[in-house]
C-alpha cells in the first residue's frame, strides 16, 4: 500500500508526519518501522508522528509517535511541534488548536515566523511517575554507571528524562554515556538522557541521547527536561534558550503545576509516497 509523508524537521530533528486521518489505518509493524526510519531502506527519520482523527470536538486531530527503532513513545516535542505546523498549513486551522496525544491534550500555536510553541505539560519529578527507582523524591541523585557515580536530575515531560550537568559540551561523554544510563536497572521503561552546560542563567547548551534513537540534532522534551531540572536547583530562570547542534528553542516554566513550555522551529524538507 502506498501511504503519503511530509519529511519535516525541528530544530534539526529528522520527522515523518503522516496524516491518517481520513483512511485511519493502524501504525505500521516495529521491523517496517525500522525499515522506514533508516535511510537507506526508507525516508529516514528519527521520529515518526501518525496523525489520526481527533476522539472528541475538544480537538483537531491525535498522534502517536514512533522512534526509528520501531518503539512506541509518548511524547516528542520536536515532531508535535511539526504536526501543528502542517494541520495549520493543510486545513487552514486557526493558529490555536488542540491536539490529543499519549502523554495527554497539548495546546499548540502556530505563528507567522514558522515558529510553533506547544504546552509539553506538567514536569512530573515523583519517581513512580517517571519511572524511576528511588525511595524519595529529590532535586537530584547519585546513579552508578560503570563503577562511576554521577549525579542525574530525574523528570517526565510525558517521558522519562535524565540530566546531568556537563563542565564542556563538546567533550561530553555522549555515546559512552549516553547508552549506559539510558538501559540503567533504574529505569524500568528506559530513559532518554541530556547533558546540559549552564551559559548562564538564561541560556544552556545541550545534547541529548534520546531513547531507542541515539545522539539527535535535537529534542524537544529533552530540552524541556534540562530547564526544569536547572531551574528546580535555582540554576536558570523562568524562560531560557536551549542551544542545541540543530538549533536553538526557548522553553518556559513557572514552576509548581504549570504547564512547560516549548517554542521553536517546524520546516518542511520534502514530500514523497512510502510502501507499508
Amino acid at each position: 500500500m502506498r501511504v503519503p509523508y511530509l519529511k519535516m524537521h525541528g530544530t534539526g530533528n529528522l520527522i515523518l508526519v503522516v496524516d491518517q486521518r481520513a483512511e485511519n489505518l493502524p501504525p505500521p509493524v516495529t521491523e517496517t518501522i525500522r525499515k522506514l526510519g533508516n535511510q537507506d531502506t526508507g525516508p529516514g527519520f528519527d521520529q515518526m508522528m501518525w496523525i489520526g482523527p481527533a476522539g472528541d470536538d475538544s480537538s483537531v486531530a491525535s498522534y502517536r509517535v514512533f522512534n526509528a527503532d520501531g518503539s512506541e513513545v509518548e511524547q516528542c516535542g520536536n515532531g508535535v511541534r511539526c504536526v501543528a505546523k502542517y494541520l495549520a498549513g493543510v486545513d487552514g486551522t486557526s493558529e490555536k488548536f488542540s491536539l490529543q496525544s499519549p502523554a495527554g491534550p497539548i495546546a499548540a500555536h502556530v505563528y507567522d515566523n514558522s515558529l510553533v510553541a506547544v504546552s509539553m505539560g506538567t514536569p512530573e519529578f515523583e519517581p513512580e511517575r517517571v519511572p524511576f527507582d528511588a525511595e524519595s523524591v529529590r532535586d537530584s541523585y547519585i546513579l552508578n554507571v560503570a563503577g562511576d557515580d554521577i549525579e542525574v536530575c530525574v523528570v517526565s515531560m510525558g517521558n522519562p528524562h535524565t540530566v546531568t550537568q556537563v563542565a564542556e559540551i563538546a567533550t561530553a561523554a555522549v555515546s559512552d554515556l549516553g547508552p549506559k544510563i539510558e538501559h540503567h536497572q533504574r529505569f524500568p521503561e528506559l530513559t532518554n538522557v541530556g547533558f546540559m552546560h549552564i551559559r548562564d542563567r538564561q541560556n544552556i547548551d545541550l545534547r541529548v541521547h534520546e531513547r531507542g534513537v541515539g545522539e539527535t540534532a535535537a529534542c524537544g522534551t529533552g530540552a524541556c527536561a534540562a530547564v526544569v531540572t536547572g531551574q528546580r536547583r535555582g540554576l536558570l530562570d523562568k524562560a531560557v534558550h536551549v542551544h542545541l547542534p540543530g538549533g536553538q528553542v526557548v522553553v518556559s516554566w513557572h514552576g509548581g503545576e504549570t504547564t512547560a513550555w516549548l517554542t521553536g522551529n517546524a520546516e518542511l524538507i520534502n514530500e514523497g509516497m512510502m510502501d507499508l
